[in-house]
């Protein structure tokens, strides 16, 4: 055979076992895995290592929660002008770098009608009858002091006014900070004012004293008498002298005799259990005589009661209580009434209070005390009870009461402690 021919041969059998190769190597994978089902031991195939990323991925920011916005630093002030009519300077200051926008109400007492309002003001007469209050929907420039004016007339001519005014939020509920004033004649003369003790108070006090007195001066007199010596007493009587010799020897000195043991133990004993059982009994009598479902309630063991009107400060034991409004939602059956109180603490010291202790008085006589869950609303979500009131602080906020029937609370009573007297204010 010629060498061209074994050439070609040679060459055919490489192309023919190329081709069959690239027709079998599609279906070794199926073959592979069939194998593997009816158990033969064919080696797995190589899996592709997975490709790493150009760029490690970016870290998570952690998501912030937005602080609350900053409550707006806005205060009033009220002062009464010295005019013939009643008149008050009312000023609002906003010392944030925002503006405000706030609401501001001026409370006018029974019979009493505003004649004249600055800055766009208006009387609120609800159901078209009288008027209740004076408004002024402002806002406030950053870093500004806003001024309204009113003048009131009133049918008792020449007697006191007091008109308190707050500023408001936008919603008229929660309030930003309230002052009073009370407007006197300019031509009117001080009332004298109500001593708070007089001398039949204190005359207890000056018997005990007197007696006192009275028995150490006897005590003295009988220890001048009996101390004398002879030649004084010689000296002082009116017959004639004698001249006694002088003893041979000195006569021992007295001693004083005192009571024996036996006498002294019951008597200090007698003297203690006799202190310790007055005590007691002063102190049952005063715990007994608190009753706290009387109206209002009495028998307090620190302090005594007083009672005003809207606006008047009132002092009793430890704080001092200012109501500025009250006003009760629309409705015959379930509504709530929330006053707007001002609270200061007049202790060198934290002081608790607790709403149990605020009543509000129905006409009828039955009261219903704070309705915690709402106030704790009306003051954005904090509960006002829960932490004491730091010492000479001051707070303006609402206290919500709850009642069951359409008519509105005639009466609030609010105390810092169970045992203090407390401060009635009629609220009409």
């Amino acid at each position: 055979m010629p060498a061209s021919t074994r050439h070609h041969k040679a060459l055919a059998a490489i192309v023919h076992c190329v081709g069959f190769l690239t027709a079998a190597l599609p279906a070794l994978p199926a073959l592979t895995t069939d194998a593997a089902a009816a158990g033969h031991p064919y080696p797995a195939a190589a899996t592709a290592e997975p490709t790493m990323p150009s760029a490690p991925p970016a870290v998570p920011t952690p998501t912030r929660l937005a602080s609350p916005a900053p409550a707006p630093k806005v205060s009033v002030m009220v002062a009464p002008a010295s005019t013939a009519q009643p008149g008050y300077r009312i000023e609002v200051r906003n010392a944030g770098n925002a503006p405000v926008d706030t609401t501001v109400r001026q409370e006018l007492p029974q019979g009493v009608s505003a004649t004249a309002i600055s800055a766009g003001g208006r009387e609120v007469r609800p159901g078209g009858s009288t008027a209740t209050e004076v408004t002024w929907r402002l806002k406030l420039p950053p870093r500004s002091t806003t001024k309204l004016d009113t003048t009131l007339t009133s049918g008792a001519a020449q007697q006191p006014v007091t008109a308190p005014a707050c500023a408001f939020a936008v919603d008229g509920r929660q309030p930003y900070d309230c002052a009073t004033a009370t407007w006197t004649a300019p031509n009117a003369t001080a009332a004298p004012t109500e001593q708070t003790s007089g001398w039949r108070d204190q005359a207890p006090a000056l018997l005990a004293g007197a007696a006192v007195l009275l028995v150490l001066s006897g005590l003295a007199f009988a220890t001048w008498r009996h101390r004398r010596p002879p030649v004084a007493a010689a000296l002082a009587s009116d017959g004639p002298g004698r001249v006694y010799p002088r003893p041979a020897a000195p006569r021992p000195t007295a001693r004083r005799r005192t009571p024996p043991v036996w006498l002294i133990v019951p008597v200090a004993a007698t003297v203690l259990m006799a202190t310790i059982g007055m005590v007691a009994w002063t102190a049952t009598r005063r715990v007994a005589a608190i009753d706290t479902d009387s109206q209002p309630t009495n028998g307090a063991w620190k302090g005594t009661g007083v009672s005003g009107g809207l606006g008047v400060p009132l002092r009793e034991d430890a704080f001092e209580f200012t109501v500025y409004r009250m006003t009760c939602d629309p409705g015959q059956g379930a509504r709530q009434c929330q006053a707007t109180v001002g609270v200061r603490n007049m202790t060198l010291e934290h002081h608790s209070w607790h709403g149990k202790l605020q009543r509000a008085y129905l006409a009828d006589g039955n009261w219903v005390t704070t309705d915690e869950q709402a106030t704790r609303r009306a003051n954005q979500g904090r509960d006002v009870f829960a932490e004491p009131m730091a010492a000479g602080s001051r707070l303006v906020l609402p206290l919500v009461f709850t009642v069951d029937r359409g008519e509105a609370p005639q009466r609030l009573e609010l105390r810092s402690g169970v045992f203090s007297a407390g401060v009635r204010v009629d609220v009409p």
